[in-house]
């Protein structure tokens, strides 16, 4: 099986570190121009321009494709279904105008030059809205093109609008909100091997800002620091294999929210906890 992944730019190193955190670690690196093997001997990482991994995987090339949802929606391929949200990698296309200009809303736009490098989508939120601007293809500074007299307003990604912003131009409207997505072609996705990465991968995500908590906690007090814990369902809690201990206690253990932790230690303590301890996940399948 073949997972295509973005070869360069700003999503290439997040993909990279992702799959080996999900446990398939790259075997001869991720500077080869085409592809490497992974632990898992069923499966290979190739590489590719973020653009053209849709293709890739509709035409047969790769079987799953890890890429931004804008270039799923520009590729227009119809015969693979997203998986996955990775959650990284987050942006937005926005429709922008120079902000001392005439276009304040999409209206504005009909019989108007719009500039993008993402005439698809373009197309297809104007379609939505029954105004017929001309769009124009270009493939790179779409930003400089309402100053230079090319286009009325252009159709871009924006991450934090400071780009916008320095070449003087304003939002109009929300076209696309984008992440990195997981996806795969509709004729494999019964492979046990696809659910068998979708849950790798998306094990990884489920950790993320999770913590594991574990404690002793004497069964007189337990109810009153499982009213403190506030995990995912109820703590697990176990019997401690230990003769000397003539206080009956029990271990607990819970998977928390990071930013719930100082607060959580300070409560479970002070309801009786002892010996606690805090780790890192690594992975959490839910």
């Amino acid at each position: 099986m073949r997972i295509a992944v973005p070869n360069k730019g700003r999503l290439h190193e997040p993909t990279i570190d992702l799959l080996e955190r999900a446990g398939l670690h790259l075997e001869n690196g991720a500077d080869r121009k085409l592809y490497a093997d992974t632990v898992d001997p069923d499966v290979t990482v190739l590489f590719a321009r973020a653009a053209d991994i849709p293709e890739y995987v509709a035409d047969g090339a790769a079987d799953l494709g890890i890429t931004g949802f804008d270039q799923v929606c520009e590729a227009r391929v119809d015969n693979v279904e997203e998986l996955l949200d990775l959650e990284f990698g987050r942006c937005r296309l926005v429709l922008a105008a120079p902000e001392d200009g005439d276009i304040t809303s999409v209206d504005d736009l009909a019989g108007k030059i719009v500039a993008t490098e993402f005439p698809n989508i373009t197309a297809d939120f104007f379609a939505d809205t029954g105004v017929e601007p001309d769009i124009v293809e270009v493939s790179g500074a779409t930003e400089l093109t309402p100053h230079v007299e090319m286009a009325d307003a252009i159709v871009d990604i924006t991450s934090t609008g400071t780009t916008l912003k320095m070449n003087r131009l304003a939002i109009v409207d929300e076209v696309l909100s984008s992440s990195v997505r997981l996806f795969g072609r509709d004729d494999v996705l019964d492979d046990p091997k696809i659910e068998e990465v979708r849950t790798a991968l998306s094990s990884v995500k489920h950790a993320e800002g999770k913590r594991y908590l574990m404690m002793n906690v004497p069964r007189a007090e337990l109810d009153d620091v499982r009213d403190v814990i506030p995990g995912l369902g109820g703590p697990t809690v176990m019997d401690i294999a230990d003769e000397t201990d003539d206080e009956g206690k029990v271990a607990v253990h819970a998977v928390v929210n990071e930013t719930d932790v100082f607060e959580t230690i300070t409560d479970v303590k002070a309801a009786g906890a002892s010996d606690i301890l805090v780790t890192e996940i690594e992975r959490l399948v839910e």
